[in-house]
Parts: structure tokens; sequence; C-alpha cells
């Protein structure tokens, strides 16, 4: 039985109202159930119009946002209302729209040191975030973009086994081969330990490295995901893997 569930959409925007649509479900039983809702976001193209859809849909729905804490896959080191920022987007798209408390939010702060940046992101994911037994934060969900080269978060082709092997929930990315150079990024010893993966891929150029991420003996940053879990779910609007 293949470990990944991939769903298909003729259109960005289809997939980014289908995710929303999908991700406020969870929400929703969230709040039924009276738990908090755990999420981890990720920058990208795409990932704009998935927070546009979600803060829309979310208002249209009536959907209650003050049991979501909002966490980030990775960061570039740069200030939280540059450009570059992946907290930028999101609160521009998603958290201002709906507004969301300062208290649900827990950006990693890109501005300071990567590898200070890293450790405050650890110390308040475990605060907030029930731990496994391994010492990894259990998210409720964890939502990724793919990168032309397969990369997820801020987890590149080409490292180190030793590095990809680090246990750290957090760790400081230096001389990443996409600028900016210094960056965050969540290990992914923490995303195996997610309740749910969700990889949003749309854009031309990125066929190729979604089949290799999906080939048992995939040598991706994505494939390493998928072969970590025993279920990943991803949108696509790409024609096909192949």
């Amino acid at each position: 039985m293949q470990n990944f569930e991939l769903v298909s959409f003729a259109k960005p925007g289809d997939l980014a109202r289908a995710a929303a649509s999908q991700w406020l479900d969870e929400i929703a039983a969230a709040n039924r159930a009276a738990k908090p809702h755990l999420a981890v976001l990720s920058g990208g193209r795409i990932a704009e119009n998935f927070f546009a859809a979600t803060s829309a849909l979310a208002r249209q729905r009536g959907i209650p946002m003050g049991a979501v804490h909002f966490f980030w896959a990775d960061e570039r080191c740069v200030p939280p209302d540059d450009p570059e920022s992946n907290f930028r987007l999101a609160q521009e798209r998603l958290l201002a729209p709906l507004n969301i408390g300062e208290a649900q939010i827990h950006r990693i702060r890109g501005e300071l040191p990567p590898e200070v940046a890293a450790a405050q992101a650890v110390s308040e994911v475990r605060q907030i975030v029930p731990l496994n037994a391994g010492g990894q934060p259990i998210f409720d969900l964890i939502i990724l973009g793919m990168g032309p080269d397969g990369h997820v978060a801020s987890l590149f082709p080409g490292e180190a086994e030793a590095t990809r092997a680090d246990a750290t929930i957090y760790r400081a990315v230096q001389n990443s081969p996409k600028p900016p150079s210094n960056r965050v990024t969540l290990g992914y010893a923490a995303i195996a330990a997610a309740r749910l993966v969700w990889v949003l891929i749309s854009g031309a150029g990125k066929g190729e490295a979604l089949r290799q991420s999906l080939v048992a003996n995939g040598g991706t940053p994505l494939a390493r995901v998928v072969r970590s879990r025993s279920q990943v779910r991803i949108f696509s609007d790409l024609v096909s893997p192949a």
C-alpha cells in the first residue's frame, strides 16, 4: 500500500480552495472536540492563493479560529516585514484578515541569527505542542510546498546524512542553495511526527521532482518525507507527475 495520496486539480485556484476547505474541516472538528488545532505553515507561490482562500472561506462558513495556533515550517533570516518573509505572507493573506490574536502566532524570528532563532523556536514549540516519546512535537497539520528541486521547508537536496538525521526540532540552515542563504527549518523528524502532512504543489517545472519524490527510492527531500510517514496527502495542479 502506497503511503501517499495524490489529489489532482486543473488549476491553482481549484487546488487552493480544496486544500483550504479541507483544512477548515480539520479546524471545525477540533472546535467540536474543544481541542486546540496546531498548524504549521509554509511559504511559496501557491501559499498566497491558499491563505486567501482559507481566510475567505473561514468567514463564509463562520468557523471560529480562536483555538488555532500557527507555526512555520521554515523562515528566511530576514525581518518580519521583508518581502521574503514567510511570516509576512501569512500575516497579510491569512492572519490579519481573520484577526488572529498574537498569542496564537508563533513565528520564527528571522531577524535574529539563525542559530538563535532556531533555539527560540524550539523552546516555544516545547511549551505549547505535545511531544512524542522521542521528544518530537505532534503538530495536528504541517502544510508544505515543494520546489523544482524537490525541496520542502528549507530542507534541500545534497545535505549530509548526519545533517538530515539531526533530530533537533528546528535547525539553522546556512549557505542555502536558494537565497537568502541563512534560514531556519523544521527537521525531518518533526515532520514525520505530525498527525497530518499535506504538500501543495503548483507551477511549471516541478513534474520531474514530483515523479522522483513518489518512486520507491526517490532521492528528493520530499521523497524522504514520504518514506518517513504512513500517509502524506499531495495536492497538485500538474498535468501528471511524469
